[in-house]
């Protein structure tokens, strides 16, 4: 297949010779034909298309200061697509559609942000308005979701069906931005309140059409609880992943990372960030050692999933 590759690049008489073919005609109508049944069957040269591989930037935001460096750091450690983080609406400064030029120039794809909105029980309208400010901003930028990264849960279940609601409402306004708008849990969320699991409360007490839930792995794992098993029970209502680990993805063995993937692709989706916690360093440590660490953990994830066979 090279060979048809580099003659219909170089379809000259010496490489004929060269390849001992005879006929040009003959050889460059055969090679077309290989291609068009190549790209049918997903072949697009000698080499494997690259998989999506999601970062989430909080992952990195200690060495944001020079935006552009940072990301083309994200590209070169093996990541196409970044999750934002910060309502401003995570451009680390730029504006939305510089951020999103910036992306595109190393190749990186924006699929989502974190971002927290509190509601303002005297002003509504005010909170509704800040969120369309956000998502406006998440179409500039050519997101996906939106996703609340934590809030205040309340400490009874009135007051966090308070919060369902109020969830229910921006992911109805999200979507008519053509945004999804979830919840990303840390392991807090598998905590009993008034003898429920709050986390199980929220996906059954949330409209689905309104809201979904990205779940970390780790922290469900943390939490006490088998993301396998919750993929099992709610497979739609968990439409994105965080993919985490003490720090390196893999590095622990305290997640069944395969299960997991397994699961979540034979419930029809695909989309996850790694998100990488920085576990303290010696005494003493220097930003420069610290960023060289925070860098050689995120390109070591990349790797780990890039050449794990259960990751598509």
């Amino acid at each position: 297949m090279c060979i048809l590759i580099d003659l219909i690049s170089n379809p000259d008489r010496e490489r004929l010779n060269f390849y001992n073919f005879k006929p040009m005609k003959k050889i460059i109508s055969l090679a077309t034909v290989c291609l068009a049944v190549a790209a049918m069957v997903g072949f697009t040269g000698c080499k494997p298309a690259k998989k999506q591989i999601g970062l989430q930037l909080y992952s990195v935001a200690q060495d944001m200061s020079n935006v552009e460096a940072s990301i083309q750091k994200v590209a070169e450690a093996g990541y196409n697509v970044v999750e934002t983080l910060g309502g401003d609406p995570g451009c680390f400064g730029m504006d939305p559609a510089s951020f999103k030029a910036l992306c595109d120039k190393y190749g990186i794809s924006i699929i989502s942000t974190h971002a927290a909105i509190g509601l303002d029980p005297n002003d509504e309208e005010g909170t509704m308005n800040k969120w369309r400010k956000l998502f406006e901003a998440l179409n500039v930028m050519g997101a996906k979701y939106c996703v609340i990264p934590g809030y205040g849960l309340g400490s009874n279940l009135q007051e966090l069906q308070g919060v369902c609601d109020y969830f229910n409402k921006v992911g109805k306004l999200a979507k008519e931005y053509g945004l999804l708008l979830g919840y990303h849990n840390h392991s807090h969320e598998y905590k009993e309140m008034e003898g429920q699991v709050i986390w199980e409360y929220m996906v059954e007490h949330t409209d689905p059409e309104c809201v979904f839930f990205q779940m970390d792995v780790y922290w469900t794992t943390m939490g006490g609880k088998n993301p396998v098993d919750y993929l099992k029970k709610y497979p739609d209502r968990i439409k994105m992943l965080h993919i985490k680990d003490d720090m390196v993805i893999g590095d622990s063995g305290k997640v069944d990372f395969e299960a997991i993937f397994n699961q979540f692709y034979a419930n029809g989706y695909k989309d996850f960030v790694v998100e990488q916690e920085m576990p303290r360093g010696p005494e003493g440590e220097t930003d420069e050692a610290r960023f060289a660490r925070m860098w050689d953990g995120v390109t070591k994830s990349a790797a780990y999933l890039e050449a794990a066979p259960f990751v598509k």
